[in-house]
């Protein structure tokens, strides 16, 4: 803590309580470079965004592989032989789906 007045000087003032204020000093101190035993502001931004980029590239690749089934569905049905997933499944695709995928062949 930086020399000055203490969290419970500043709680008592401020109303936030003393331990919130230790965690923004923390916090300041990280983004400032004076301490080095955490993630700054700017890298806890980027490692959010990084994971919602993530989760939504590891849905598009399973609607993309929902859809590679159902292709094989289909081209298998003329023959009359379908692929049944582990779980019985035809792997078919919804409408909203195909949709995705083809919005997302298009990027």
């Amino acid at each position: 803590m930086r020399a000055g007045r203490s969290p419970e000087e500043l709680a008592k003032e401020f109303q936030p309580s003393a331990q919130s204020i230790r965690v923004w000093v923390r916090q300041a101190d990280l983004d400032d470079g004076r301490r080095q035993d955490g993630l700054t502001s700017a890298e806890k931004d980027e490692l959010a965004r990084l994971r919602r980029e993530v989760k939504i590239v590891r849905e598009e690749k399973e609607i993309l592989r929902k859809a590679a089934l159902d292709s094989d569905d289909q081209r298998n049905a003329a023959s009359g032989w379908v692929d049944r997933g582990s779980d019985g499944s035809a792997g078919n695709v919804g409408r909203d789906e195909r949709r995705l995928v083809a919005a997302v062949a298009r990027r």
